[in-house]
This record gives structure tokens, sequence and C-alpha cells, in this order.
């Protein structure tokens, strides 16, 4: 069941999940087996083997397609999965532009094992659409973005850079996880792939790990399909499942996230013991007009400046609601130290070009209570 013409909550509640016929289950079940019944040689009710394909994962694939406006998803066992089988399209000798302020586990996957098999990758500013021209080369195959960007909320013009890349021959891909297809969908605005970290906000409950690629022509479908069967990094049926219970909550997961982020961010631009604050839905951020054209909501991702690593650590472990640890997206309120955690594989100099000071603080507001958030910021920030 998907049906472009119903809305965003709609779709994320029924495309791809109908209720199962033999039953009658309004829930997509958990397919757990390996293998499957075959009536006669060539001859089955459309699986073969697990690795290969699953109702539960196509359920979920089809959901996401839906929602990102793409033809075609396909599910792996973690963000960084994806982004591997995204770079098994290149081959020896091709050139591939990544936005410079991005997770710390992408350049290490690109620049440590994927350059290996000799592609050769540029580090831009995205946020210029220029310097995206500038640095193509007639090598160049892929230009990969995200936007905002983790954790300095940077915005890249997707537009603009889909135009680039389109008059050039080169296909974009944009990492959507911060804002999801709730505020954010790239492929309306010229994206040829969209990746997520699906243990984010598609997930929503910081239980269960997950990537997910949506392309938009016949190849990606084609080439991804390949890869899960080929490498088998494919997302088990029962993290699909989890998936699709929190793709369903999607829409109020958001709007709540939203409406948070907004009041922490409000909240932390006027504390006296913070300094800047990285957010796009602040008036004073340099790139909230372009938020405001290219998302329907600012999300509930923010970074801000305490001055020190002593200063930072102080704040962290005084948190009482909110939660120390790695990763974002969950209802919880997950609070972290980018120098040490997302960005320590960047190394201190590049951190330091980049902005990444030791005294940043990365914020994933929640879905409690403000108040509470909001409490347990200004007790924390009097470590500081």
């Amino acid at each position: 069941m998907t049906h472009a013409k119903h809305g965003f909550a709609t779709r994320a509640i029924h495309d791809g999940q109908s209720p199962d016929p033999l039953t009658g289950a309004v829930n997509v079940p958990i397919y757990l087996s390996s293998t499957y019944a075959q009536e006669e040689i060539g001859k089955n009710k459309g699986y073969e083997y697990a690795r290969v394909s699953n109702p539960t994962r196509d359920a979920l694939e089809t959901s996401l397609a839906s929602l990102e406006g793409g033809t075609s998803a396909h599910v792996f066992a973690s963000g960084m999965a994806a982004i591997t089988a995204l770079v098994t399209m290149l081959r020896s000798g091709d050139h591939v532009i990544c936005g410079e302020n991005v997770y710390g586990g992408t350049p290490r996957l690109f620049n440590q094992i994927v350059t290996r098999y000799g592609i050769e990758f540029s580090y831009v500013d995205t946020s210029d659409p220029e310097a995206v021209r500038r640095a193509i080369r007639p090598a160049t195959k892929l230009v990969h973005i995200e936007t905002p960007t983790n954790p300095l909320m940077t915005l890249t013009d997707v537009r603009a850079v889909a135009d680039i890349c389109h008059e050039r021959g080169v296909e974009l891909s944009v990492d959507n996880t911060f804002m999801s297809p709730y505020f954010q969908r790239p492929i309306e605005m010229g994206a040829d792939l969209v990746m997520h970290s699906t243990t984010k906000f598609l997930n929503g409950h910081s239980d269960g790990l997950g990537g997910v690629l949506i392309g938009t022509k016949p190849q990606h479908k084609e080439t991804f399909a390949f890869v899960q069967k080929c490498t088998g990094g494919i997302l088990s049926p029962f993290e699909c499942w989890m998936i699709l219970r929190g793709v369903k909550t999607l829409a109020v997961r958001m709007k709540q996230h939203d409406e948070n982020g907004r009041s922490v961010a409000q909240y932390l631009s006027g504390h006296k013991k913070v300094g800047k604050v990285f957010y796009p839905g602040l008036a004073e951020h340099p790139q909230h007009a372009l938020a405001k054209r290219q998302m329907t909501g600012f999300g509930s991702m923010i970074s801000f400046e305490t001055g020190s690593l002593e200063n930072a650590n102080n704040m962290l472990k005084s948190v009482r609601v909110c939660t120390l640890g790695e990763s974002l997206g969950g209802v919880e309120t997950l609070i972290s130290h980018p120098a040490t955690m997302t960005h320590a594989a960047v190394g201190a100099a590049e951190r330091a070009r980049l902005g990444i000071t030791d005294g940043l603080v990365r914020i994933s507001v929640g879905i409690e209570d403000a108040g509470d958030i909001l409490d347990d910021l200004e007790q924390a920030l009097k470590a500081v």
C-alpha cells in the first residue's frame, strides 16, 4: 500500500504496512525465517533466502521509500553499513566530494578503508555551492553532504548543489539523519540519493541499529539490492520491525522534538555561561533563511560552547534528566561531547580547523516535558 496523495503521517502508518492477509494482523509480522519453502524447481512465492529478501524488510523499505519520495529503499545493519554500500557504486580512479564537517565515522571510513581501493576523496565546505563546483573533476562521480552538519549545524543549499552536480553529470547523496523526512526531503530538491542512520530519529527509541539508502533511479535499486545479496550486511527482520514501529509515530515525535528544541535553543542562547549556540532555528543563525526555505521545522539538534574541556565535563557529569551518551534521535534527551565522542577520530588539528572545540557540547533534545529539560540544564550549568 503506497499512496503518494496521502499526508505524511498517514503514509508513515500505512505505506508498506497493509494488514497481514493470512491473519488480519494490523502490524507487519516479524518473519524470522532464514529460508522459504519452494513449490518446485524455480517456483516460489517471491522469497528464496533471507539474505536476498524478507517480507518484514520489504515492508520497511517500501515505507521509507515512500516517506523520502524515492523509488526504492535498501536497509542495512547500521548507518555506516549504508554509507559503505553507497561507495560500492564507485570504481578505482573515481573521485568523491564530501562535506568537510560531517560525522567523524564517515571520513574515517573513506580515508582509512575506501582509499585503499583507488578511490579519491576531497573535503570541501559544501555550504558554499561554488566550492563544490570548483572541486568537481572529470573523475568526480559523487558528492556526499550532511545538512545540517554534525555537530556544527551548518546547512547546505541542497537545490543549488544538486543543480551544480547535475550540470556535470555527478550524483548527489544527502545524509538526512538529523532532520528526518518529516522536516526535510532532499529528493524533492534534486538529490539523487538519501541516506539515514535509522538508529536515530526513524527508530526513535534508542533500541536498534540500522541504516538506509533511498534511491531515485532503476540502477540504484539494482545496485543496492545486489550489494545486500552479495555482502550480507542487511538489517534483521526484528530490527526492521522495530523501525516500522518507530516510523508510525515519527510525525508526532518530530513535532515534539522541534517544539522542545526551539525552547532549549532559546534558553541556551540567553544563558550567561553559554557561548555560541549552533541551531538553525535561531534568527541569529547565519543560515536561518535557508533553513526556513528548505526545512519545514528546525528539529532538536543543538550544539553550544561551554568554553573549555573542564567546563564541558563539569556540566555533562552533572545532568540528571539528560543522559550523557553517544547517539541522538531518541525520545530521551541525549547530550554528548563531540571532541571525545563522535569526532575523536578526526584528530585535534582538524577539529580545531573546523571549529569543534573541547568546550563544545551537542544535545539531542528529547520529548520529555520541556520544563524538566530546562531545569536540568540550569542546574548542570551551575557546575560551569
